[in-house]
C-alpha cells in the first residue's frame, strides 16, 4: 500500500461553484447519494438522480429544491439490475455531454436466500457492479465529449478486509450476504481503478477515482423528509458511536470532493480523515489488493463477458 501525500485544505460547506456542469448520481434519492445530490446542487450544477423508483426520486428532489433555493435536478429512469434498459436510459438523458457521474446505487441484503437479477446474475455483485460497469459504454460518448469528465466509484471500507473469488463471483457456490456485498463493492473499486489505468493508456480526457464514506450511519444522519425521518431518539442511542463513525451527510463528502476537486487525478482514492471512518475528505493510500494487474484483468474481461460489453467500454 503507497502513502498518499496530504491533502491540501477544503471546506465541505463552501464547495466551489458547478454552474454549468451535468452530474449523474445514481442512487441518488436516497442515503449517500441523496446527500452527495444535494450537496452537489448547491454548487449550481445540474444534477440527474438515476433512480429506479419515481415516487422516491420525486420525493428526493423536492427535499432537496426545499433546502436549496433554486436546484436543478432531474430524474433518470435507471434501473441498474437490468441491463438490457440502460441504452434507453441514457438515450433518455438527451445531453450532449455529461460533466460527471457518481457510481453511488447499491443493494445491500442482510440475509438469504441468494437473488437474482432480470439478467441472471447474483443481486449484489449484478446491481453494484455489473450494472455500473455496462452503464460506462453508453455513458463513455457523454463524458469524452466534455471538457473533463468524472467518474467516480463509491466503494466501502469493508471492501478492505474482502478479497474476490474470480472462480465464484456470483456466489454460486457459497452465498453469504454480508460477504456477497462486500466482494461487490471491492469489485466496483478494482473496476474504478482498472478503468483509469485503461482511461491513461488511450490517452481519454476522462478521469476515474474512486471515493468511499467511511462509516456512515442512517442514526446519525439528519432528517429529510419525506425522504428519510431520524427521531430524537435514535439519534440519543447513536451518539456514542459518533466517536468513531458518522451520519450519511458527512459521508458524502469524500465522494463530492472526487467530483469537484479540480486538483483530484485519476487512481485516487479519497475517504474520511479520521481512521478513514468520519470527517473531513482526504486522499488516502490505495490498498495493493485493489489495483492488482492480474485480478483486474480477470475481473474485467469475466464483466466483460457477462454483461455482453465492448471490452473498451466505448473509451478509445
Amino acid at each position: 500500500m503507497s502513502s498518499a501525500p496530504p491533502s491540501r485544505p477544503w471546506n465541505v460547506h463552501r464547495l466551489p461553484s458547478a454552474e454549468g456542469r451535468v452530474f449523474l448520481v445514481t442512487g441518488g434519492n436516497a442515503g449517500i447519494g441523496y446527500f452527495v445530490a444535494e450537496q452537489l446542487a448547491a454548487t449550481g450544477a445540474v444534477v440527474v438522480l438515476g433512480s429506479r423508483d419515481t415516487a422516491k426520486a420525486d420525493a428526493a428532489m423536492a427535499s432537496i429544491r426545499s433546502r436549496v433555493s433554486g436546484a436543478h435536478v432531474r430524474h433518470l429512469q435507471l434501473d441498474l439490475a437490468d441491463l438490457s434498459s440502460l441504452k434507453t436510459a441514457v438515450d433518455k438523458l438527451d445531453l450532449k455531454h455529461l460533466d460527471a457521474a457518481v457510481y453511488n446505487a447499491g443493494v445491500a441484503l442482510d440475509d438469504p436466500p441468494r437473488r437474482e437479477t432480470e439478467d441472471g446474475h447474483e443481486l449484489m455483485f449484478g446491481t453494484n457492479h455489473l450494472g455500473h460497469f455496462a452503464l460506462a459504454q453508453w455513458l463513455a460518448p457523454l463524458l469524452s465529449a466534455a471538457p473533463a469528465g468524472r467518474i467516480v466509484t463509491v466503494g466501502s471500507f469493508v471492501a478492505r478486509s474482502e478479497r474476490l473469488d474470480l472462480s465464484d463471483l456470483q456466489s454460486t457456490k457459497d452465498y453469504r450476504p454480508k460477504r456477497t456485498y462486500g466482494r461487490s463493492k471491492l469489485a466496483q473499486m478494482c473496476f474504478g481503478f482498472e478503468l483509469d489505468r485503461r482511461l491513461r493508456a488511450v490517452g481519454s480526457t476522462v478521469l476515474s477515482v474512486v471515493a468511499h464514506p467511511g462509516g456512515a450511519l442512517d442514526s446519525l444522519t439528519p432528517s429529510r423528509p419525506p425522504v428519510r425521518v431520524t427521531s430524537p431518539g435514535q439519534r440519543l442511542r447513536a451518539l456514542p458511536a459518533g466517536l468513531m463513525v458518522q451520519g450519511k451527510d458527512a459521508g458524502a463528502w469524500p465522494v463530492v470532493r472526487a467530483l469537484l476537486d479540480s486538483e483530484v487525478q485519476g487512481g485516487q482514492l479519497w475517504g474520511p480523515r479520521v481512521f478513514g471512518l468520519r470527517g473531513t475528505p482526504r486522499r488516502e493510500p490505495v490498498p495493493s489488493h485493489m489495483t492488482d494487474p492480474a485480478t483486474a484483468a480477470r475481473l474485467w474481461a469475466a464483466s466483460s463477458e457477462l454483461v455482453g460489453t465492448d471490452p473498451h467500454l466505448g473509451f478509445r
